[in-house]
């Protein structure tokens, strides 16, 4: 399933591309339901930096959910291809639940967009095969996952959508 969003940031481009590869550890305590981003590694290169974040989720589990949901799940890894040049990342998130069962992979593009803006346009793909979590029937399994991927997006989005809108509030005031 398709994951999009488009954000108009009122920052020069060098700015907001610098601050989203280089300080996204700050921007922490700007996105709600974010604890904390934690770099893992970072291997600069010709052209770019790769960089392992992980990003910790803050949310309280519910009493109903947590026999089955601890709090290592509300974490992912985040692994990024930066590339200076095209001012784009090609990222990839890995669940630490159902490994074998998700896939989420795109791309931020960076473009400046007239004096002191830049449009960040993020462009990804969705893929969760049911066949891999348990307690959803096999035979389901394929009819269920354009909803459940669809559900997912939908949740995804505003969350990615937060994001920009914190890195707009943290370049405001920094």
């Amino acid at each position: 399933m398709r994951i999009h969003t488009d954000t108009l940031i009122h920052h020069p481009l060098e700015r907001v591309y610098a601050a989203y590869r280089d300080e996204l550890p700050a921007l922490a305590e700007y996105i709600p339901d974010i604890r904390e981003i934690v770099v893992e590694k970072r291997e600069e290169r010709d052209g770019g930096v790769d960089i392992h974040n992980v990003w910790v989720a803050e949310r309280e589990v519910p009493v109903y959910a947590r026999a089955f949901l601890k709090p290592e799940m509300l974490r992912w890894d985040d692994y990024a291809d930066w590339r200076d040049q095209e001012t784009l990342v090609n990222w990839r998130i890995a669940t630490r639940v159902f490994t074998d069962a998700v896939e989420c992979a795109g791309t931020n593009s960076f473009v400046a967009e007239g004096e002191g803006a830049t449009r960040l346009t993020l462009e990804g793909d969705l893929a969760i095969d049911l066949r891999h979590i348990p307690g959803v029937p096999r035979l389901l399994a394929g009819g269920l996952r354009p909803k459940v991927e669809g559900f997912i997006v939908s949740l995804i989005t505003p969350n990615l959508e937060r994001v920009n809108a914190s890195l707009q509030r943290y370049l405001d005031e920094h």
